[in-house]
């Protein structure tokens, strides 16, 4: 009889212990459905950015000669575009925006490859995109920032920026829509980061460091969540423990 009542409760355990599991799996859909929108709208406004800027390129090489090495460029502008429009049109998940990050990020390099051939100028370093707005296109250098609320950072700027901050101007900062109010798209939460990986992701540890202290808080932050979610679970296997082991506590053993 004893044992057939710990049978029992154990299967109720399991029971329940299922059910939670499937009742996170379920809220964890909802939640990345009710970020992937705004991130999808995001991607496709920036999807839509390098096309115009693909035209201005247009327009600013008519008529002028274009050798081998800078119409290989050009076709990978274009195709970066192609590419990047077809991923952000297919993002299924708000983690998905980062290879639409990347494209656009190669596509814009190569079309500053290609102003750099016809001009006769040396190909351009490889610079992360402006922090303030990746579509300004590559940084020209790093310019000593301070976010509101934060210390001081080198961060990436596009030259116009780089001259807005030294002059002490606010930047020209990309800005999203969380809830009723538009706030600096690192502030708009933990669907975000991957759209920022996929533009200063592949530009070393310091870069992507000072992404991560932006969004969701710092590392402090991120730590203390980890850790309260370590603290959730190693609470409800001790609670499950208790009880399994009240039970036992009072059970005397088995008659053979």
């Amino acid at each position: 009889m004893e044992l057939l009542l710990v049978l029992v409760v154990l299967g109720v355990l399991v029971a329940v212990a299922l059910g939670a599991g499937r009742m996170g799996k379920k809220r964890e859909l909802l939640r990345k459905e009710s970020e992937l929108a705004p991130v999808k709208r995001l991607a496709e406004e920036d999807v839509t950015a390098l096309g115009v800027e693909l035209q201005d390129l247009d327009l600013e090489m008519a008529g002028r000669p274009l050798d081998v090495g800078a119409n290989a460029d050009y076709q990978r502008a274009l195709d970066a575009y192609e590419s990047a429009k077809t991923a952000a049109a297919g993002l299924q998940r708000p983690e998905d925006v980062k290879h639409v990050t990347e494209i656009l990020e190669d596509g814009r390099y190569a079309m500053a490859c290609v102003r750099a051939r016809v001009s006769g100028q040396p190909l351009p370093t490889r610079r992360p995109p402006c922090f303030f707005d990746p579509r300004h296109g590559l940084s020209v250098a790093d310019v000593s920032w301070t976010p509101p609320g934060g210390a001081q950072r080198e961060v990436p700027a596009c030259a116009l920026d780089v001259e807005r901050v030294r002059a002490g101007a606010e930047p020209d900062i990309r800005k999203v829509m969380v809830g009723s109010k538009r706030v600096p798209y690192w502030q708009g939460g933990r669907a975000y980061q991957p759209y920022a990986a996929g533009y200063f992701g592949n530009f070393g540890p310091m870069e992507w460091m000072f992404m991560g202290m932006l969004f969701s808080g710092g590392f402090e932050g991120i730590g203390e969540g980890i850790g309260a979610i370590g603290e959730g679970i190693g609470d409800m296997l001790g609670g499950l423990g208790d009880g399994i082991g009240d039970m036992f506590d009072g059970f005397d053993g088995f008659d053979f």
